[in-house]
């Protein structure tokens, strides 16, 4: 279609030129020249055209102006140039353009708009506003600019004519809200309150039964301190429409802030009854309540409007949140989690019922598969939060899935963008025992020596770099250094002796690995394989072959026990 324009236009010209041609003879040289440069110009002034609709700017640009050497005073092309320029955002050098265009053509509608726009943006809106009155005083066509006139003049602070503006909009468009609302504002800020209820009240009676426009002029009600004309109101618009829940949500508000309790208890529970109130809203009144303070009538009043949310809307999102919250609150935590998941099988969509979730089941020390399950919603849902990937990696990694940790442990770093520095920390420490996992020992040491340059006393760091270290048999007075740091702070941590015992077996202390080994068994109910194995290694090597193969035996089918415990058994040796 386009281009068959394009031809069209051509053509139409190369026909001006053509019958221009014949009658040459008739016109002079001055006259001749005159007209192939006013077709030069048209051509030109297309070719612009043309680059703008494909908004090549800069081409565009050039074409114009060139036209505009030939015809400077041309209203079209400079019209056109002061668009193009205001498209690129070049206001200031939009202004010669559009001043001449309205120049050679003053009554032009659409050159006087480019220059209230020029105005507009230049931060002059008085301006604009004289254009606008200007147009709609000549025309009774652009009454359409009214509310752009009533912009303007509420940018510029001219309240007395911007709400004059708005009342000729009334006037062209009816009541409407977005009017009503603007004027109130306007008559609030001038300190006029009895014009601002009056605008509220003209928006009722124009749109009787609408509860939400009471509600609107209720909170200016109440928000100046007029909370009996606030009750009165909804008061007549109950009367004349009982069915309206969320008014009676409102005058629970108003009068328990005059301290009438048990009137405001009737109306919320009015408000709870009524299954035309959306579950959301009623638990967001529910929240709020559960968020006072705990008294016997606050849980009473809770236990019944409990009552109405589960028999009213049993498989509601946001019901079953809140009162999973409820328990939560009350450290009945199981329940919390039950409601939690039952409001993720309806949508997986709310982040935080999905951390809730997560937490609750790291909490519990739930099965890591299971956890999994939903990390991986939360991470699918919420790819934006690195807090997420960092859940889903700490369940990977438990489950020994090294690979698809480390991926997720990196998209958290990486969405985290050093915003969080904590969670930062976190999640390199967890890499660093996920590169251990993968067989990457200096990355992970790496990963370590970063959190304790951060955190020097962090002790999953400590402990785990020591022991890495020590299975490594490398920087072994380091390891020392850092295992013993945490034996000294936490003397019954059987994790953290037993991890310095292995550094001192590594040493070759194997008297004072013997200490420790005994001091993490004792603190023990039932020791780990690799606790019974690591004192079996420890007796072995003090001579004690007997007692050291039976620790050994012990160890068989522990936790974490190493390949050579088998060999060890069969051959009753020490195997490194």
């Amino acid at each position: 279609m386009n281009i068959n324009l394009k031809i069209l236009s051509y053509f139409l010209l190369f026909f001006l030129v053509g019958f221009q041609g014949i009658a040459q003879d008739n016109l002079s040289r001055k006259e001749r020249k005159k007209q192939l440069e006013e077709a030069r110009a048209s051509r030109l002034f297309i070719d612009g055209q043309r680059f703008l609709m494909l908004e090549d700017f800069d081409r565009a640009y050039f074409y114009f102006q060139k036209a505009r050497e030939i015809s400077p005073n041309s209203a079209a092309i400079n019209f056109k140039i002061a668009e193009l320029l205001l498209r690129a955002n070049r206001v200031d050098d939009a202004v010669e353009y559009g001043m001449q265009a309205v120049k050679t053509d003053p009554d032009n509608k659409y050159y006087n708009l480019v220059m209230a726009e020029v105005y507009s943006k230049q931060g002059q809106p008085q301006k604009a506003a004289e254009i606008l009155e200007n147009l709609m005083a000549n025309s009774d066509e652009n009454q359409n600019y009214i509310l752009d006139l009533a912009s303007l003049y509420l940018t510029s602070g001219d309240f007395d004519n911007a709400l004059n503006a708005l009342d000729r909009a009334e006037d062209y468009y009816g009541i409407a809200e977005q009017l009503t609302i603007q004027k109130q504002r306007i008559y609030l800020r001038k300190n006029d309150l009895k014009s601002a209820i009056t605008e509220g009240e003209k928006l009722i009676e124009a749109h009787p039964g609408n509860s939400q426009y009471v509600l609107n002029l209720v909170e200016i009600l109440f928000n100046n301190g007029r909370i009996d004309q606030a009750i009165d109101l909804i008061d007549q618009s109950l009367n004349n429409y009982p069915n309206q829940p969320d008014l009676q949500i409102a005058s629970y508000a108003l009068f328990k802030e005059k301290g009438e309790i048990d009137k405001s208890e009737e109306f919320i529970k009015m408000a709870f009854s009524n299954p035309d109130l959306e579950g959301r809203v009623k638990a967001e009144a529910f929240s709020d309540i559960l968020k006072e303070l705990k008294t016997v009538r606050r849980d009473a009043l809770l236990d019944e409007l409990e009552k109405y949310l589960l028999d009213i809307h049993p498989n509601d999102v946001d019901v079953l949140t809140i009162i999973g919250d409820r328990f939560l609150f009350n450290n009945n935590k199981k329940e919390a989690l039950k409601l939690y998941k039952n409001a993720l099988q309806i949508s997986p969509t709310n982040d935080q019922v999905l951390q809730g979730v997560i937490t609750l089941m790291f909490e519990f020390g739930m099965e890591y598969a299971q956890i999994e399950n939903y990390t991986t919603i939360a991470v699918d849902e919420f790819p934006e939060r690195a807090d997420f990937w960092f859940f889903d990696g700490t369940s990977k990694l438990a489950q020994k899935k090294g690979e698809e940790a480390e991926s997720s442990f990196v998209r958290a770093l990486e969405v985290n963008g050093g915003k969080n520095k904590q969670l930062e920390l976190l999640v390199k420490a967890s890499l660093g025992d996920t590169f251990h996992l993968n067989g990457k020992s200096k990355e992970a040491f790496e990963a370590y020596q970063e959190v304790l340059q951060a955190r020097p006393d962090d002790e999953h760091v400590l402990n785990n770099y020591a022991y890495y270290l020590s299975l490594k048999k490398q920087d072994l007075e380091k390891a020392k250094e850092m295992s013993g740091r945490l034996v000294k702070k936490f003397p019954t941590n059987s994790t953290y002796l037993d991890t310095h015992a292995w550094v001192l077996f590594q040493l070759r202390d194997y008297e004072n690995a013997k200490i420790y080994i005994e001091r993490a068994l004792e603190n023990e109910e039932k020791p780990s394989g690799v606790m019974l194995e690591h004192y079996g290694d420890i007796l072995y090597h003090l001579g004690k072959r007997s007692e050291a193969i039976s620790f050994w035996k012990k160890a068989e089918g522990g936790e974490e026990t190493s390949e050579f415990l088998y060999k060890k058994i069969k051959d009753q040796r020490y195997y490194d």
